[in-house]
C-alpha cells in the first residue's frame, strides 16, 4: 500500500507536468488548427536563453521571464516568417515543416551549446514532504501545480469570456468568413503560435528540472507524453489536457514501478491507440471535429 501511495504521488506530480506541456499543444491547435511538432525544440530553445540569462545574473525568475517573453517572440517570428508561407491545403505541410524546424533548431543547439546534458536548477526544492514515512510532494511540485492551474484559468478565461480569444477560434475555423466580418485573420493566427510557444516556454522551464537537464533532445520524450496527454484529453479542451497529462502521469508512475521503466514508452503508445480507436476527438470532447 505504501508502494501504491508514493506511486500515485510520483504519478501526479509527473502528470502536472506533461499538462503544462500539453496545454501549449492544445493553445495553437484552438488558435490555428495545427499540431505544432517544433513546440518540444522551441521549449528547449527558451529554456537554453533562461538559463544563460540566469547563469549571468544569478536570478532564476529573471531567467524564467526572459524564458517566457523569448517563447512569445519565437513563436510569433515562426508564424510570420515560416508557417505564414506553408501551404494549408493538406494538414500534411504543416507536420513536414514543423519536423524540419526541429531539425534546425536542434542543430543550431548543439552548435552553440553543444551536445552535453547540463543542469536545470528547480527554484525550490524538490525534497518531497514525507508523512507516515511514504515521500509525497515537495515545494516544486506544489509551484508547478500551481503554474498549471493558472494557465488553465487565463486560457479558459481567454476563450470563453474575451472577443480576442472568439476571434482567435473564428480565425482557425473560418478564416475567410472572418475576414469578411473585419477580423485580422493574420493577427490573429500570429497571437495563437505567440501564446501557445509562451505556454510552450513556461512548460519547459517546468519540465526540464525534472528530468536530466538541458540537451537539444531534452524534450523528445516529454513531447511524446505530454502529445499523448493532450489528444487523451482532447485537443480542444484545456481541461482535457490537464486530465491528460495527469492519466499519462499516472500510468508512467505504476508501469515504471510495477513492470519496469523499460515498459513505461510502451504503455504510453497502447493508451494513445487505444483512445484514438475509441474515441478519436478525446476523452473530453464534446461533440465531432467540425471540418476546417
Amino acid at each position: 500500500m505504501d508502494r501504491f501511495v508514493f506511486l500515485t504521488f510520483d504519478g501526479l506530480s509527473r502528470g502536472a507536468v506533461y499538462a503544462a506541456f500539453a496545454l501549449a499543444l492544445v493553445l495553437i491547435w484552438r488558435a490555428t488548427r495545427i499540431v505544432n511538432f517544433a513546440q518540444g525544440a522551441m521549449a528547449v530553445a527558451t529554456a537554453y536563453v533562461g538559463y544563460s540569462v540566469s547563469a549571468a545574473t544569478g536570478s532564476y525568475w529573471l531567467g524564467f521571464v526572459v524564458a517566457v517573453l523569448g517563447g512569445l517572440a519565437l513563436g510569433a517570428v515562426t508564424e510570420r516568417v515560416v508557417m505564414r508561407f506553408v501551404d494549408h491545403s493538406s494538414h500534411l505541410n504543416g507536420v513536414v515543416v514543423a519536423l524540419g524546424l526541429v531539425l534546425v533548431i536542434q542543430g543550431v543547439l548543439g552548435m552553440i551549446y553543444g551536445n552535453e546534458f547540463r543542469p536545470a536548477e528547480a527554484p525550490f526544492s524538490r525534497d518531497a514532504f514525507t508523512v507516515g514515512g511514504i515521500a509525497l510532494l515537495s515545494r516544486f511540485d506544489l509551484f508547478v501545480f500551481g503554474a498549471v492551474f493558472v494557465v488553465v484559468a487565463l486560457l479558459a478565461a481567454l476563450f470563453t469570456r474575451t472577443s480576442v480569444g472568439l476571434r482567435m477560434r473564428a480565425s482557425a475555423f473560418a478564416p475567410d468568413v472572418s475576414r469578411l466580418l473585419g477580423v485580422n485573420v493574420g493577427g490573429m493566427l500570429t497571437l495563437g503560435w505567440a501564446l501557445a510557444a509562451g505556454v510552450g516556454s513556461l512548460a519547459g522551464m517546468l519540465v526540464l528540472p525534472t528530468e536530466l537537464g538541458l540537451h537539444p533532445n531534452a524534450m523528445d520524450i516529454v513531447f511524446v507524453s505530454s502529445f499523448t496527454a493532450a489528444v487523451v484529453g482532447g485537443l480542444d479542451s484545456t481541461i482535457g489536457a490537464v486530465a491528460g497529462g495527469l492519466i499519462v502521469g499516472l500510468l508512467l508512475s505504476y508501469v515504471s514501478g510495477y513492470l519496469g521503466a523499460t515498459v513505461a514508452p510502451i504503455a504510453v503508445l497502447i493508451l494513445l491507440v487505444v483512445v484514438l480507436l475509441g474515441r478519436p476527438g478525446g476523452l473530453f470532447s464534446r461533440s465531432a471535429a467540425r471540418a476546417v
